[in-house]
């Protein structure tokens, strides 16, 4: 089960921690890429990226950025950010604290970046308590969904458009289990919002 649209309630209860989108910005957007980096689908991205002048941040699994790093290299080359999203793709719930912190500290060795995404959205108080030391918690205010295979790239599309504002944090994932759904719902999305006058940015200077 998971929502389109990050609930009120719980954001702000945590917004002293965790990110879950951007404050003083004008006609801005962030969008924000999980689980890659993959040679199947994240060079896509960064063309699809290209052609709108737009940045973005890429939040990697450290076991993918130690098989293709020269897919890491070219992400950081054209200007956009990269964070922490773990060495294996940890459930915080799941997973005892030790290993959990031991699992991101492998993947800092191969991702340089203050900001950490906790994967599948799971992370214990616990968990915020160190890491926030450390690193800058990035959450989401908007969930595409194209991982979903109940869902096709219009509902995809929709979930973005209907929820997105100035500031949101916008989560697609360049994995191969996405790609059919990510690649024309980020590429309306692009199109949607450049045509209100929206910017494209990074988190690098969050």
């Amino acid at each position: 089960m998971y929502l389109a649209k990050s609930p009120y309630i719980l954001t702000k209860i945590s917004q002293k921690w965790i990110h879950w989108e951007v404050k003083d910005v004008i006609d801005t957007i962030f969008l924000t890429f999980d689980d890659g980096p993959i040679p199947e689908v994240t060079p896509k991205v960064l063309d699809l990226l290209q052609k709108y002048s737009a940045k973005a941040t890429f939040f990697m699994v450290g076991e993918n950025v130690q098989l293709y790093p020269e897919l890491y290299q070219r992400v950081i080359s054209e200007g956009h950010a990269v964070g922490n999203h773990s060495f294996n793709h940890l459930k915080g719930f799941s997973t005892p604290n030790e290993d959990y912190f031991i699992n991101i500290e492998k993947a800092s060795k191969y991702i340089d970046s203050s900001l950490f995404r906790p994967p599948h959205g799971q992370i214990k108080p616990s968990q915020i308590k160190v890491l926030n030391k450390r690193y800058k918690i990035i959450m989401w205010s908007v969930l595409s969904g194209d991982f979903d295979p109940k869902l096709n790239y219009d509902i995809c599309t929709k979930n973005v458009i209907e929820n997105a504002k100035n500031g949101s944090i916008i989560v697609f994932h360049d994995s191969l289990k996405a790609e059919k759904n990510m690649l024309p719902a980020l590429e309306n999305t692009l199109v949607y919002f450049s045509k209100k006058g929206f910017d494209f940015r990074s988190l690098k200077n969050l």
